[in-house]
């Protein structure tokens, strides 16, 4: 108990960094992977890592040949990430999803995120927004945890196919599935 009071206390204090006041819980982890693929040889980016909550549940649905790039601008929660996940699929790298294309040149099957996009100016959302659909396969999905409703049409303007899936806690979390869904010719 006292350590999650602590870790609730770390989160509160870089509110701006996290966008968070809690770790997601397990009903959330589960909702936000749901739609990686069931698939070996994928790559997975994951967008704010906080403590690894979200990253240990990607780590877990993938095969042995698949990666994951884990993006996180507050240096502890990389520091703490590589002391208490071991995987060698896992690359931490410490810094913000707006530079994604900087460190990837491959397609990407899945984007989990639970970036503060409350947070940021309407440029950085659209830099990132734009970065999420460009990097993804045909058919990838971009899924995103956020408190708020409100940024919905923002990723509808983006993305092909957008759903939203609310889960009922506290506090309340909503979880945007978005496609990329570019035609054939």
């Amino acid at each position: 108990m006292f350590q999650k009071i602590k870790t609730a206390i770390k989160y509160t204090r870089n509110i701006f960094v996290t966008g968070a006041i809690v770790e997601t819980n397990k009903q959330v982890e589960d909702e936000i992977t749901s739609r990686i693929p069931n698939e070996d040889n994928l790559v997975i980016v994951e967008f704010g890592m906080g403590h690894g909550n979200i990253t240990k549940a990607i780590l877990s649905k993938i095969g042995p040949n698949s990666k994951v790039y884990s993006f996180e601008v507050h240096k502890p929660f990389c520091e703490h990430a590589e002391k208490h996940i071991a995987d060698k699929r896992l690359t931490i790298i410490n810094d913000g999803a707006e530079n994604v294309n900087k460190y990837l040149s491959e397609d990407v099957d899945s984007i989990i995120s639970s970036i503060p996009f409350s947070f940021f100016s309407e440029e950085l959302k659209s830099n990132i927004l734009k970065s999420a659909y460009g990097i993804l396969k045909n058919k990838g999905c971009m899924s995103q945890v956020l408190l708020s409703a409100f940024h919905f049409r923002k990723y509808k303007s983006v993305f092909d196919n957008c759903k939203r899936r609310k889960i009922l806690n506290f506090p309340i979390y909503h979880i945007y599935h978005c496609q990329k869904e570019t035609k054939e010719n």
